[in-house]
């Protein structure tokens, strides 16, 4: 089985949660580009509610090119930006400590091409679950694996759609719960912050 899913900047924990049932995921990045989506963007939680962290890309976002062309515009300081309203959101986690070191680095990488980021990001996260995630990087074409158990979950996840369509979210306790109660289908990264090593365990439960 393997799913096919545009590719996302720290997905949810619901992508995360799928992507255990099948094992096998494959970001189709020659999709053609969309706004008001995951592809740039993903949602953190903050003292006050989610956050919204939206990566700037070249040319705007009424562009048309595959997702493969799409290029980040590093001429504004989202890296430091995003990795500081992190910081601020989770740095008294109870896991924030132990991933801090790690993701410090990967936030000062340079990074053109946006699916180049947004892979890295999703193989950290595999690595730091520990999941045996395999991800497809070749090029997927459509109807050429048709009835070899694809699930095909592109544009199923928006902004719009994600908390109606599934209503049955993954629980855990976040840092702001006790204020502001629980949020679901945020990125994977509130997970991670929230519940460390307990993380893989809850999304298999869930799965």
């Amino acid at each position: 089985m393997k799913l096919i899913v545009e590719s996302q900047y720290f997905p949810s924990v619901t992508l995360l949660k799928k992507s255990i049932e099948l094992l096998n995921i494959n970001f189709d990045i020659y999709e053609p580009w969309r706004k008001m989506s995951f592809r740039n963007r993903c949602v953190v939680v903050g003292s006050h509610g989610a956050i919204n962290l939206s990566i700037p890309v070249l040319e705007g976002r009424e562009q048309k090119k595959p997702m493969k062309e799409v290029l980040i515009d590093n001429r504004k300081p989202w890296q430091s930006q995003h990795w500081k309203t992190i910081t601020s959101c989770y740095k008294r986690s109870p896991w924030f400590d132990f991933f801090e070191p790690e993701l410090d680095q990967l936030f000062r990488q340079p990074v053109e091409v946006l699916h180049d980021w947004n892979r890295t990001c999703f193989e950290w996260v595999v690595r730091k679950l520990g999941l045996p995630i395999y991800v497809d990087n070749s090029q997927y074409v459509p109807g050429e694996n048709e009835g070899l158990g694809e699930v095909d979950w592109r544009n199923k996840l928006t902004p719009k759609t994600l908390q109606t369509d599934f209503p049955n979210p993954v629980k855990y306790h976040q840092v702001f719960e006790d204020r502001i109660g629980f949020i679901p289908h945020v990125s994977i990264l509130d997970l991670l912050f929230c519940e460390g090593k307990n993380a893989k365990r809850i999304l298999t439960l869930n799965a």
